[in-house]
């Protein structure tokens, strides 16, 4: 057989259907179309009763469009940390546009260019690309949800199958797969009966079937005889038979699609284009006058998330790298974005009104479980279609707050921070005791011009271990001869993590009292020891209405202004500022000095949250340890347990957060057993894996060291060299 590329190449579309299932075809087509328009207005028209949103959403819409594209059409998000996941998704998605492109097509031809000008290209060449193409792809599209079957009904994935797994994802799953396959049977039922032209043979899977169907010696009537009135089992009646329960399949799905999972195709790429680019770093501010910013009711939610609900998918990416869910604290992000769904679809359909967010199991969701929540931003660095899962779980916690539904350990710290502007309780007046021990001053900021403001925070001024890293940054910015300060009994607590459990008044009157007393210092940069600093300072701060309170007599500040707008003054993790003065030469290390075999944790507020990985790398290359990264590095990194307030709560945890992570650093690194120490550079990672090393029997196994203390203990062994060369 030949393939000639001929102008009468083509198939007619509606091949052995008669003028009354043309006529049916169409009704059903207008009625298919009539229920999927209103399913989707349903949609979005709720979308419009959700509350309004703080962040611009929908500014730039074109350039929008196009990075919301790349990013669905590329896969990325499904291919991070799961090559099978994304091929088979890629595989359905890819097929399934394809597809939908070809039916496109074809109307376009038959009601467009056919019907007003006469015009018809859906022929020769143009037909056979366009033939070979549709087999292509729908024939990934096919292998695409075998995968999806095989891993979620033979391996049965566990992150697939939870308590809101229901038919809707079987009947999903299946109706795609029906299409797919009934799609092919019927293209070889019709390449049969029209007796196998030579030209189909680019069909390559229909031409296939139908080399099949004349082995085992399908009957064909022949073309007069074909249709309703043919007779028993033959080719023609069985295509009449395919197509229209393929085209009866298709206008189901269709016409489901509004009403069920099938949404997520629309809803999950909306959500993309919407999405906020700093979500998770920067939280939505609380107006002056409180008006709607908890979660009272569901109305409360804001539209995007509303969306954030309808475009989950429950792939159960969230869950699987969730540090809270590993350590079996009642928390799956997952469940509860669908459970706020559910409850809201429930209300909306009659239901009786709960409690959002309560102690006591009489709510949606159990404040137990928004207790467990780290803020680690891990649910939504995995999720991929942008589900912002720390704004919803913000407003949850803001509530709890409210209602007084927080932990009394919670409750204590907030009395601390309000009563003497720190965590621990202790006096402010003992904040610079640290420095004591240094064979040097340390400036005051508020007193002299200096280069770098150094915020200190609460660990490194109160915390015995965290002491000894205060010490060494401050030698190391000495022996850099730098001009750098603190502010004393000025600087208090820096409100991040207290945010993040719902204590938004607090942090402002936190935000407002450094700022106000950041305006009387003269300096360059802030420079901070702390990543959750580092993180509210760089994103959060900036975003404050300072004005809206500075007339309210509870707020202790008057400054009235938006602080840091453009960005004008540079605010740095200490590992940033260390790393330049290393690559300007500013501190005398050769990158040999110690030999130690070390892993690196990478805090969640440096990496995850601000994309900082190399500095502290760089810095430990400097000192001449050999560094063997962790199976979880980098935005994979796994949350030391300290985060949205872990560090203050006496949880019940099996493993901790911190034993599981060590235990990751001396069996599934490289060197294994061999890694030496475990070294931090954020101040709760260092009192969170110190506990862990303790609780989880591994004292004498492994040191927890911050990277400022690998620095210092690197320049003092160079200074050993230099004066044993000068002796001799």
């Amino acid at each position: 057989m030949n393939v000639v590329a001929q102008t009468d190449v083509t198939r007619e579309t509606y091949w052995g259907i008669s003028d009354t299932g043309y006529a049916v075809f169409y009704l059903l087509t207008v009625i298919t179309l009539a229920v999927f328009a209103y399913g989707v207005y349903l949609r979005f028209s709720r979308y419009t009763e959700g509350d309004d949103d703080p962040f611009a959403r929908l500014n730039d819409l074109p350039s929008r469009i196009g990075s919301a594209a790349k990013i669905v059409l590329s896969n990325e998000k499904q291919f991070d940390r799961d090559l099978y996941g994304g091929l088979m998704h890629a595989f359905i998605l890819w097929g399934f546009l394809t597809l939908f492109i070809a039916t496109l097509i074809i109307g376009f031809e038959q009601y467009g260019t056919e019907l007003l000008l006469g015009l018809q290209f859906w022929e020769g060449e143009f037909y056979l690309s366009y033939q070979f193409m549709v087999d292509a792809m729908g024939l990934l599209f096919v292998v695409g949800i075998g995968m999806a079957m095989y891993r979620r009904y033979w391996v049965r994935n566990e992150r697939l199958w939870d308590r809101h797994t229901s038919s809707e994802d079987d009947i999903f799953i299946w109706t795609l797969f029906l299409l797919g396959v009934g799609g092919f049977l019927l293209e070889g039922l019709r390449i049969y009966s029209a007796g196998m032209p030579d030209h189909e043979i680019v069909s390559f899977v229909g031409y296939g079937l139908a080399m099949g169907f004349d082995a085992v010696g399908l009957t064909v009537l022949g073309a007069e005889q074909a249709g309703l009135n043919g007779g028993g089992l033959n080719a023609e009646n069985l295509h009449w038979l395919a197509w229209w329960s393929h085209s009866l399949i298709a206008f189901f799905f269709i016409a489901w699609i509004p009403y069920a999972k099938p949404f997520h195709m629309l809803s999950s790429f909306a959500n993309v284009v919407v999405r906020d680019e700093k979500a998770g770093k920067r939280l939505p501010n609380v107006p002056s006058d409180l008006d709607a910013t908890n979660a009272e009711s569901i109305d409360d939610f804001t539209w995007k998330e509303i969306l954030d609900q309808d475009a989950c998918t429950k792939c159960g990416r969230c869950s699987s790298v969730c540090p809270a869910k590993a350590s079996d604290r009642p928390l799956d992000p997952r469940n509860v974005i669908l459970d706020l769904k559910k409850y809201r679809e429930e209300l909306d359909a009659g239901g009786e009104e709960q409690p959002i967010v309560a102690d006591g199991g009489t709510s949606v969701i159990d404040a137990e479980t928004m207790e467990s929540c780290m803020a680690c931003m891990a649910c939504m660095d995995a999720c991929p279609v942008e589900i912002e899962h720390l704004q919803s779980f913000t407003r949850l916690n803001r509530q709890m707050t409210d209602q007084g539904d927080v932990p009394s350990s919670m409750q204590d710290v907030f009395q601390n921070v309000m009563q003497n502007g720190n965590t621990f309780g202790d006096s402010p007046r003992d904040r610079g005791d640290w420095a004591d021990d240094l064979e040097f001053d340390v400036p005051d900021a508020r007193e002299e011009e200096v280069d770098y403001l150094w915020y200190v925070g609460d660990f490194p001024s109160y915390d015995e271990r965290n002491k000894q890293v205060a010490r060494s940054l401050a030698t190391i910015l000495k022996e850099a001869d730098v001009s750098f300060g603190i502010l004393f009994d000025d600087e208090k607590y820096d409100g991040n993590d207290i945010r993040r459990v719902g204590e938004e008044l607090l942090y402002v009157e936190l935000a407002g009292h450094h700022v106000e007393t950041w305006e009387d210092c003269e300096f360059d940069k802030i420079v901070c020891t702390d990543p959750h600093s580092y993180n509210t300072f760089e994103n959060e701060y900036p975003e404050l209405n300072f004005d809206e309170f500075a007339d309210d007599p509870m707020m202790p500040f008057e400054y009235d202004e938006q602080w840091n707008e453009e960005g004008e003054i540079d605010v740095l993790h200490w590992t940033q500022a260390v790393e330049e003065l290393v690559t300007e030469g500013k501190l005398d290390l050769n990158g040999d000095e110690l030999d130690y075999t070390v892993t690196y944790h990478d805090p969640c507020h440096l990496g995850r949250y601000n994309d900082e990985y190399e500095a502290p790398r760089e810095l430990i290359r400097a000192t001449g340890c050999e560094l063997d990264e962790m199976p979880r590095n980098r935005d994979n990194s796994f949350c030391c347990g300290g985060g949205g307030g872990g560090l203050w709560m006496d949880l019940e945890e099996e493993p901790k957060p911190s034993e599981e992570r060590i235990r990751e650093a001396l069996e599934d690194t490289d060197a294994g057993a061999d890694v030496e120490k475990f070294v931090v550079a954020c101040p709760m990672c260092m009192t969170m894996y110190e506990d862990g090393r303790k609780t989880g029997g591994y004292e004498d196994e492994i040191e927890i060291v911050d990277v400022a203390e690998l620095i210092v203990e690197a320049i003092g062994k160079e200074e050993e060299a230099d004066l044993e060369v000068a002796a001799d």
